[in-house]
């Protein structure tokens, strides 16, 4: 394809049919995605496989791509999970009858057309399809070329549904992967309401820089934990472990421990069984290097300046040592991309201090960063993690899919 122009018109006249729906009507045809999503499962895995063939397994992207039966599990649930929501339009948020007579209503309405730009990852073309579906919005997909096969093949089961249920297809569409054509979807004003890029923070900046329609950012996490000095160190061990290790390739995943001078030896004696286990790659200031290598950590370099902010999505990390919170405050302030902060401490006054301090989506005392999604949070899933402030904050999930809109109703008056 040369233009996306048809795709563009073809959703501007799938808004009407999606507004249409009824609630049982998108629980039904959820249901109907779940189930197939299961049925399907091996064809889908082929597909899949067809992708992960054409990618290094040591490309950070490649867990990211993977599918196995247990994700796709974890898909279809997700599908139910949010066919269980409440729709989240028309949702009266407020009302007065104005003395001239004219009653003044604010209600919630979908977004409308929903563009989602993303990299290496076929669950977010599931989950975004459901949550808008569910929140009467269309959605054009552009997905990554790494993951066409899959891509492909889920929208087709999607567009089934849809066809099955006697509603329009194109509320939701896969966008070809030719590179040239993504300018025209950060153009296209009058057909696409709001873009939402998800994946690099490459991809985030060129989709800001270059979008004329609204763009809200989700997805790069420099994500810290600050070890405080008073913190249970095997509880802080397992803890930065699990944030690391559970799922490096993840934006809510660990990129930068901090801990404080006064407990660094111990912590790290701590740390390295969890993370020889994983053979985590640790690049360590200099008083921590010595530290890991008088343990004989085999798998610890020298940190360089440009470790330290850096979103690694792999086995690998940076750590440093830091004088008190403050210290660590000014580094979390300097180097965080605003996504997941943590402080394991058992002392109150300075977790409060912490939670308040730091600036960003969310933060947590003693518990992993790794949290930080829309299932955990019990939103059903989300379309990502966004790190701005307006309109929406944090996992960027069914509620957020909607705007405002002020239904006036009178009798004759005028001004």
């Amino acid at each position: 394809m040369n233009s996306i122009q048809q795709q563009l018109l073809n959703s501007r006249i799938a808004k009407q049919a999606v507004n249409g729906l009824q609630l049982k009507d998108k629980q039904q045809i959820l249901g109907r995605i779940a189930t197939l999503l299961r049925t399907n499962c091996n064809a889908i895995l082929t597909q899949n496989q067809l992708d992960l063939e054409q990618m290094d397994v040591a490309d950070p992207k490649y867990d990211r791509l993977k599918l196995t039966a247990e994700r796709i599990e974890s898909l279809a649930q997700g599908v139910e999970d949010i066919s269980k929501l409440e729709d989240p339009t028309d949702k009266l948020l407020s009302t007065k009858r104005l003395e001239n007579g004219l009653l003044v209503e604010k209600r919630t309405v979908a977004l409308g057309v929903v563009g989602v730009i993303y990299e290496s990852r076929p669950n977010v073309t599931i989950d975004v399809a459901a949550l808008c579906i569910q929140s009467g919005n269309v959605c054009l997909l552009r997905g990554g070329s790494d993951a066409w096969y899959t891509n492909s093949y889920l929208v087709g089961i999607l567009q089934g549904v849809l066809s099955e249920y006697g509603t329009d297809p194109n509320i939701i569409q896969l966008l070809p992967t030719v590179r040239d054509l993504i300018g025209s979807l950060l153009e296209a004003v009058g057909y696409v309401d709001i873009i939402i890029p998800r994946g690099s923070q490459g991809l985030i900046d060129f989709v800001r820089q270059h979008a004329k329609v609204p763009v809200i950012e989700t997805g790069a996490g420099v994500c810290h934990t600050y070890v405080e000095a008073s913190a249970d160190l095997d509880k802080a061990a397992r803890i930065v472990a699990n944030a690391k290790i559970s799922r490096p390739s993840v934006c809510n995943a660990l990129d930068t421990i901090l801990v404080d001078e006064n407990i660094d030896k111990p912590f790290i004696q701590q740390l390295i069984p969890h993370f020889a286990a994983a053979k985590v790659e640790v690049f360590a200031t200099d008083r921590l290097y010595n530290i890991f290598h008088e343990a004989k950590y085999p798998y610890v370099q020298h940190a360089e300046e440009s470790d330290f902010g850096r979103e690694f999505l792999d086995l690998k990390c940076s750590i440093k040592e830091v004088s008190g919170l403050d210290d660590a405050l000014s580094h979390i302030a300097d180097h965080s991309s605003k996504h997941s902060e943590c402080i394991v401490s058992q002392d109150s006054v300075k977790i409060a201090k912490f939670m308040r301090s730091v600036d960003a989506a969310a933060v947590y005392s003693n518990a992993s960063t790794r949290f930080t999604d829309g299932g955990e949070f019990g939103l059903g899933a989300e379309i990502g993690i966004s790190t701005q402030k307006l309109h929406a904050r944090g996992p960027f999930a069914l509620e957020k899919l909607v705007t405002e809109k002020w239904f006036v109703t009178g009798d004759g008056q005028i001004r």
